[in-house]
Protein backbone atom coordinates (compact mmCIF):
# COMPACT_ATOMS: atom_id res chain seq x y z
CA UNK A 1 0.00 0.00 0.00
CA UNK A 2 1.03 3.67 -0.25
CA UNK A 3 0.51 5.62 2.85
CA UNK A 4 1.03 9.63 2.73
CA UNK A 5 3.02 10.23 5.48
CA UNK A 6 3.34 14.01 6.97
CA UNK A 7 6.51 15.41 9.18
CA UNK A 8 6.45 18.58 11.62
CA UNK A 9 8.86 20.18 13.02
CA UNK A 10 12.08 18.24 14.75
CA UNK A 11 10.59 15.30 12.66
CA UNK A 12 10.27 17.38 9.33
CA UNK A 13 14.12 18.66 9.97
CA UNK A 14 15.35 15.16 10.20
CA UNK A 15 13.87 13.83 7.40
CA UNK A 16 14.30 16.63 4.80
CA UNK A 17 10.77 16.72 3.47
CA UNK A 18 7.32 17.82 4.52
CA UNK A 19 5.36 14.66 3.17
CA UNK A 20 5.95 11.82 1.07
CA UNK A 21 4.25 8.71 -0.43
CA UNK A 22 5.86 5.57 1.24
CA UNK A 23 5.11 2.03 -0.38
CA UNK A 24 4.98 -0.10 2.86
CA UNK A 25 3.74 -3.99 2.55
CA UNK A 26 2.99 -4.08 6.35
CA UNK A 27 0.18 -4.22 8.96
CA UNK A 28 0.91 -2.16 12.18
CA UNK A 29 2.29 1.20 12.96
CA UNK A 30 4.87 -0.03 14.57
CA UNK A 31 5.97 -1.88 11.59
CA UNK A 32 5.75 1.09 9.55
CA UNK A 33 8.18 2.58 11.90
CA UNK A 34 10.83 0.43 12.03
CA UNK A 35 10.65 1.16 8.51
CA UNK A 36 11.11 4.51 8.84
CA UNK A 37 13.75 4.36 11.62
CA UNK A 38 15.76 2.45 8.78
CA UNK A 39 15.17 4.87 6.21
CA UNK A 40 16.18 7.94 8.58
CA UNK A 41 18.72 6.50 11.26
CA UNK A 42 18.51 9.81 13.41
CA UNK A 43 14.62 9.41 13.78
CA UNK A 44 15.24 6.90 16.81
CA UNK A 45 16.72 9.60 18.70
CA UNK A 46 13.51 12.07 18.55
CA UNK A 47 10.71 11.76 20.89
CA UNK A 48 7.38 11.97 18.87
CA UNK A 49 3.28 10.88 18.73
CA UNK A 50 2.31 9.20 15.63
CA UNK A 51 -1.57 10.29 14.19
CA UNK A 52 -3.42 8.39 11.59
CA UNK A 53 -6.45 10.08 10.23
CA UNK A 54 -6.11 12.81 12.72
CA UNK A 55 -6.15 10.50 15.64
CA UNK A 56 -3.17 9.52 18.32
CA UNK A 57 -2.35 5.92 17.42
CA UNK A 58 -0.19 3.32 19.16
CA UNK A 59 2.40 1.07 17.80
CA UNK A 60 0.26 -1.53 17.41
CA UNK A 61 -3.05 -0.24 15.96
CA UNK A 62 -3.40 -1.70 12.17
CA UNK A 63 -2.55 0.93 9.22
CA UNK A 64 -5.42 1.57 7.11
CA UNK A 65 -3.46 3.06 4.03
CA UNK A 66 -4.96 6.73 4.74
CA UNK A 67 -2.91 9.63 6.27
CA UNK A 68 -0.26 9.52 8.82
CA UNK A 69 1.73 12.20 10.38
CA UNK A 70 5.06 12.28 12.83
CA UNK A 71 3.90 14.85 15.81
CA UNK A 72 6.99 16.22 17.83
CA UNK A 73 6.21 17.17 21.20
CA UNK A 74 4.65 20.52 21.41
CA UNK A 75 5.55 23.24 23.77
CA UNK A 76 3.23 24.67 26.27
CA UNK A 77 0.26 23.88 27.96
Amino acid sequence: MHITIKYFGQIAEVTQIREESFKFSGNLVSELLDALHLKYKDLKNKDFKVAQNQELVSGDVKLTGDDIALLPPFAGG
